[in-house]
């Protein structure tokens, strides 16, 4: 059942194929996100180990830009997405519903285009500052964890803006028995791959970021969005990213 549980929500958050679309409709996904960190496990596995085969052969910033695209491609682009979406929205002026166009808008504007921008040159920095390849390929586990954990606290925590993709999450995961499932499956995988504090250290910055992200979408949209949550995943892990490399160095 965990399996299948994992199998469907992979094929969710990713290209990689999985269950049949029928069994992987919004609401079951959402039903099952407490084992999201799961997920990113596996993801931060194939990208991690990626990153450490390469590490043999290349250059630092080669490493980054490899393993960026990597990452981007494997989650199929949505969250790079929704934090074009995010930035769009925040920085739009206007009521609720003038915001909530902007992110519709297939269009990217000026503050997406410069948020991508942003998010793409910090994630190659910050791969390639990693001198080892071992503590790179741990790092992302630990990076990719959290940012799926994240996922699930602001859907615990928060309220939908408006009624579509991020609804059915924000019901599920009131559920405080899916958040400790959640929280029991994440902290000791950060501790193990993040270096004990290190990693926590990670997580507890990533959470505080997380919590302004959450007050900020709050303020101008009135709750979270699917795309506040794909934003924050990527937000996250590069912040997780940024500290792992500064304390592991």
């Amino acid at each position: 059942m965990v399996f299948r549980s994992i199998q469907a929500i992979i094929s969710f958050l990713t290209i990689i194929p999985g269950q049949k679309s029928s069994d992987t409709d919004l609401n079951s996904v959402a039903n099952m996100m407490h084992f999201f960190p799961l997920a990113g496990l596996i993801i931060g596995c194939i990208t991690g180990g990626l990153a450490y085969g390469i590490s043999l052969y290349l250059q630092p910033l080669i490493i980054g830009f490899v393993v960026t695209t990597a990452l981007v491609l494997i989650t199929g682009l949505h969250h790079t997405d929704a934090l074009a979406d995010f930035a769009d929205g925040l920085m739009t002026k206007g009521e609720k519903i003038t915001k909530h166009n902007a992110m519709r808008d297939p269009a990217v504007g000026s503050a997406g285009v410069m948020a991508v921008a942003l998010y793409v040159a910090g994630m190659i920095i910050a791969i390639s500052s990693f001198h080892h390849g071992i503590k790179l390929l741990s790092s992302i586990v630990a990076a990719e964890v959290t940012a799926k954990f994240i996922m699930v606290m602001q859907a615990h925590m928060g309220i939908s803006a408006w009624d579509g993709f991020s609804s059915p999450f924000t019901s599920a995961m009131k559920d405080k028995r899916k958040i400790l499932v959640a929280t029991v499956l994440s902290i000791p995988i950060i501790w193990f791959t993040g270096s004990g504090y290190f990693g926590i250290l990670a997580l507890g910055v990533s959470l505080a970021i997380a919590a302004l992200i959450q007050h900020f979408s709050n303020k101008s949209f009135g709750g979270i969005s699917g795309d506040v949550m794909g934003a924050s995943n990527e937000i996250t892990r590069l912040a997780s990213l940024i500290v792992l490399s500064a304390m592991m160095s």
